[in-house]
This record gives C-alpha cells, sequence and structure tokens, in this order.
C-alpha cells in the first residue's frame, strides 16, 4: 500500500516537473520568435540577431529535452529497474544536448570576438569548449565503465 502511495506521489510529481519545463520550453522558444521579428524590424544587425536566435533554440532544446527525461524516468509504475541502466538510457541524451548547447556558446563568443577585435577575451570561449570536451569525456568514460559485460 505504502508503495503504491509513493509510486502516485512520483508520478504527480514527475508529470508537475515535465509539464513546467515542457511550458518553459515553449516560452523559450516564442521569445526566440518575438526577438527575431522585433530585431528584424528595428533593423538590427541580421548575424547578430541569428547567433543570439541559435543560442535561445538549443537553450529551449535543452529544456525540452529535461522535460522528456523527467516525465519518461519518473512517471513510468516500474520501479524495478537498475538505477544504472536507467541512467545509461536517459543521460547521454540530455548530455548530448548540453555539449551541443556548449560547444555552439563557445562557437559563437570566438565569432563575436573575432568581428569585435577582442581577441584577449577568447579565453572565455576556450574555456567553455574545454569543459564541453571533458563533460562529452566523462560521459564516455561513464558509459564505459557502466557497460554489461
Amino acid at each position: 500500500m505504502n508503495d503504491n502511495i509513493t509510486l502516485i506521489i512520483r508520478s504527480v510529481f514527475a508529470k508537475l516537473f515535465a509539464f513546467t519545463f515542457f511550458g518553459l520550453a515553449i516560452a523559450i522558444v516564442f521569445s526566440l520568435v518575438s526577438s527575431l521579428v522585433v530585431g528584424i524590424m528595428n533593423g538590427q544587425d541580421v548575424m547578430e540577431i541569428f547567433l543570439k536566435s541559435i543560442n535561445t533554440g538549443i537553450i529551449a532544446l535543452a529544456v525540452f529535452e529535461l522535460a522528456l527525461v523527467i516525465n519518461k524516468e519518473y512517471s513510468s509504475e516500474e520501479d524495478d529497474e537498475d538505477a544504472v541502466v536507467s541512467l545509461r538510457r536517459t543521460i547521454p541524451r540530455f548530455i548530448g544536448t548540453v555539449c551541443i548547447a556548449l560547444s555552439l556558446e563557445g562557437l559563437i563568443m570566438v565569432i563575436k570576438y573575432s568581428q569585435l577585435d577582442l581577441a584577449g577575451n577568447l579565453y572565455y570561449p576556450v574555456a567553455i569548449i574545454s569543459s564541453t570536451a571533458l563533460l562529452l569525456s566523462s560521459l564516455g568514460i561513464f558509459l564505459h565503465l557502466t557497460k554489461e559485460k
């Protein structure tokens, strides 16, 4: 009886968080479209508008991916699955999305600083890209160490 209540509470909170993150992803996409339209109407630099839009779109994708992971992993009623198996199934997708977002952010910063002749600030994008490589390598090590024999 106690396990059923726990599963129901877990499922309700998972749906609540998933719905919240889905809503945030939709709000971010609407913000992206709005800033695109306003930027073009105001005659801002098109390249800057698109770079900001890519950044915002990747953030929306990461939030959407998080909502999918929460919905899939915590809403299900099966509780007997091994935690490592569950992590191996969901973490790579989310970490992959985060790595894409971080690497794009680093590349956008490199382009921006190159255009503005701010070569002294290239430490920041290099740090972002290096930490992305470290995160991706750590994911690979995790997957290697937890693979089924």
